[in-house]
C-alpha cells in the first residue's frame, strides 16, 4: 500500500482552511457601514440602490453574531470538556 493519507486528511495533520478570515470587529463595521450608506442613499433619493446596499447589512451582523456566540460556545465547551481520560482513585 503506498499512500493512504485520502483515508483522513485529519489524522495525517492536514486541518481545513477557516471559512473566513474576518474578524467580529470587521463584520459589525461593515454591517452598520452598509445600514449608514443604506440611509444616506435614501435621503439622497436613490431608493433601489439603498435598498440594494442596505439589505447586506442584515446577513452581515447575523454572521457576526453567529461567530462571536460560536467563539463563545467554544471557548466554554474547551474550559469543560475532558481529555478522555479519567482517573479513578
Amino acid at each position: 500500500m503506498e499512500n493512504l493519507n485520502f483515508i483522513d486528511p485529519l489524522l495525517h495533520g492536514i486541518t481545513p482552511n477557516p471559512a473566513s478570515k474576518l474578524s467580529v470587529k470587521n463584520l459589525v463595521c461593515a454591517g452598520l457601514g452598509a445600514l449608514l450608506v443604506g440611509a444616506v442613499l435614501k435621503k439622497t433619493g436613490h431608493n433601489k440602490t439603498a435598498a440594494v446596499v442596505g439589505s447586506l447589512a442584515v446577513p452581515l451582523l447575523t454572521t457576526a453574531c453567529y461567530k462571536q456566540i460560536s467563539k463563545s460556545y467554544k471557548a466554554k465547551k474547551e474550559k469543560t470538556d475532558s481529555s478522555g481520560i479519567e482517573y479513578n482513585h
